[in-house]
């Protein structure tokens, strides 16, 4: 693809992923370009588009200025998780392609909200789940799809990070519902879920959880720790692990009849992963070096919209990560068990 041909992009929301990893990924992505940012703060877009190239920035009340952007064709949206509807729909009625942070949203019915919006009007709708397109998690798909591990029977997961409350680096929208939509879960949590339904090709029919907190002042909105358990189809269960209070750790454990493969660190960015497992009775390690996985994002939702294909994930998965985190929320406060249907 031509580098005058790439997809020109307007982020929206600069927060601590747009500052540290989306902006830079631009400087290594082929096929995209920053062209305007989006804020709530006019002096951090001035100082950010300097630093970054973009040639435009506007605040949020002046959206619609980023939107008829002649040189924008989509938008990156990056604010808090109970605006990214809100901002989804409007960039679809002015006719730009949509790459959503995950969460998609607060609810399921918001979503919703998003897919119709981007349907009716013709723009790709995509959800910023870098597994799709990290290495390491390629190659564990392969081998899952491939059969090298038989019939998938378990698989293990968690992602902790440290996010006290009121502590610099803590932003305060994490821990307001209405902004965040949760806590743990859906911020780290839920790559536990989408993970385990893009390795499994499935997905969970039921779903069992616990939350506590050693902090209940300061998580008296959402939830600082969450263990929960998703049933899938021929009896495959995911074991998984969130939390808000621990020291940062990410890890993912695939088990077969046939083999079983671990991945370590298994959800952060810009960091060495190590892959090993024992497959038909031989053991093997494998590392991957780390690599700029916002980029490979960028580029393959780049090709979506130069090449006029779905992309993946779409919408449509977005949507079922949400409703299966809110049959896992019901889960937890009713202390039962709870069927998953999804459409």
């Amino acid at each position: 693809m031509a580098t005058g041909n790439r997809v020109g992009f307007a982020i929206v929301g600069l927060g601590h992923i747009s500052e540290l990893a989306v902006l830079p990924a631009f400087r290594h992505s082929k096929k995209t370009k920053v062209v305007a940012l989006v804020s709530g703060d006019v002096q951090k877009a001035r100082r950010l588009a300097k630093k970054f190239g973009a040639s435009d920035y506007y605040t949020y009340d002046d959206y619609v200025l980023a939107l008829n952007h002649p040189k924008v064709e989509a938008v990156f949206i990056a604010t808090t998780n109970g605006t990214h509807a809100e901002y989804t729909v409007r960039a679809a009625h002015s006719g730009k392609h949509v790459l959503c942070e995950k969460p998609m949203a607060n609810s399921a019915a918001e979503c919703k909200q998003m897919i119709d919006a981007c349907q009716a009007h013709d723009v790709r709708l995509m959800i910023a789940y870098r597994k799709y397109f990290e290495p390491a998690s390629v190659l564990l798909k392969r081998l899952v799809t491939n059969g090298k591990l038989g019939r998938l029977k378990v698989v293990h997961s968690a992602f902790t990070i440290n996010l006290p409350p009121g502590k610099p680096g803590s932003p305060a929208w994490h821990f307001n519902k209405t902004q965040a939509g949760g806590g743990s879960l859906v911020d780290v949590g839920i790559y536990c879920v989408n993970t385990a339904r893009w390795l499994v090709g499935r997905d969970p029919v039921e779903a069992s959880a616990h939350a506590w907190t050693h902090n209940p002042a300061g998580f008296r909105e959402v939830d600082e720790h969450m263990a929960f358990q998703l049933k899938f189809p021929e009896g495959i269960v995911l074991q998984a692990t969130s939390s808000f209070g621990a020291a940062q750790s990410s890890f993912l454990h695939v088990i077969g009849d046939k083999g079983w493969v671990a991945l370590n660190p298994a959800y952060e960015f810009a960091k060495q992963r190590r892959m090993c497992g024992e497959i038909g009775g031989r053991w093997f390690e494998k590392k991957f070096k780390a690599m700029d996985e916002f980029a490979l994002e960028l580029d393959a939702f780049a090709d979506t919209i130069r090449r006029r294909h779905d992309p993946e994930p779409d919408g449509a998965e977005g949507l079922k990560d949400v409703a299966i985190l809110e049959a896992i929320y019901r889960s937890s406060n009713e202390s039962r068990p709870v069927s998953i249907y999804l459409t």
